[in-house]
C-alpha cells in the first residue's frame, strides 16, 4: 500500500501552530506541512503563528476547542544560543502539548525541531514538518 492510500483521510480537518521565531526555518516547514496535508487529503482548516514556541499552548488550546478541527499540527525551530534556554523552552512546550492532547483527546503532534540543534541542523530537518502531519494523520484514524 502506498503513503498517500494509506493516510488518505478526506474528512480529516486540521489546524496548525507555527512559530514566528527563526521565522526563514518555520515558513519553510509550514509551506511543506500545508503541501503534505493536501496530497493526504486532509483540509487545513486555520494557520495561526505564534511568537515562538513557549507560546504555542494557548494557540493549541483554541483551536482544539473547535469543532472544525479533528488535530493539530506544531512547528518550530528550537535553536542552540549561549545558555540552556533551548532546552527549557523545549522542555516546557512539549509537556504542555502533550498535556493538551491528553485533556481534548485530539491529536496534537510534535513539529518542533530542537533543542541542541544549530542553524544549519534546523535547515537540514526543515522536511520533518511532513513527519508532523502524517504522526497527526496516524494517530486521528486509530482513534476514530
Amino acid at each position: 500500500m502506498d503513503e498517500k492510500t494509506d493516510l488518505n483521510v478526506e474528512d480529516m480537518k486540521m489546524g496548525i501552530v507555527v512559530s514566528e521565531f527563526n521565522y526563514d526555518i518555520t515558513q519553510m516547514m509550514l509551506e511543506r506541512a500545508k503541501k503534505h496535508a493536501e496530497f493526504l487529503g486532509v483540509t487545513v482548516t486555520e494557520i495561526r503563528h505564534v511568537p515562538g514556541v513557549f507560546d504555542m499552548p494557548l494557540a493549541i488550546k483554541t483551536l482544539l476547542k473547535q469543532k472544525d478541527v479533528d488535530a493539530v499540527v506544531t512547528l518550530g525551530a528550537v535553536i542552540k544560543g549561549e545558555t540552556q534556554h533551548d532546552k527549557t523552552v523545549m522542555s516546557h512546550a512539549a509537556r504542555k502539548i502533550t498535556d493538551l492532547s491528553l485533556e481534548y483527546e485530539k491529536p496534537v503532534s510534535l513539529g518542533i525541531t530542537g533543542p541542541g540543534m544549530s542553524r544549519m541542523e534546523a535547515e537540514e530537518r526543515i522536511e520533518r514538518a511532513k513527519d508532523s502531519v502524517e504522526s497527526a494523520v496516524k494517530m486521528y484514524k486509530r482513534l476514530k
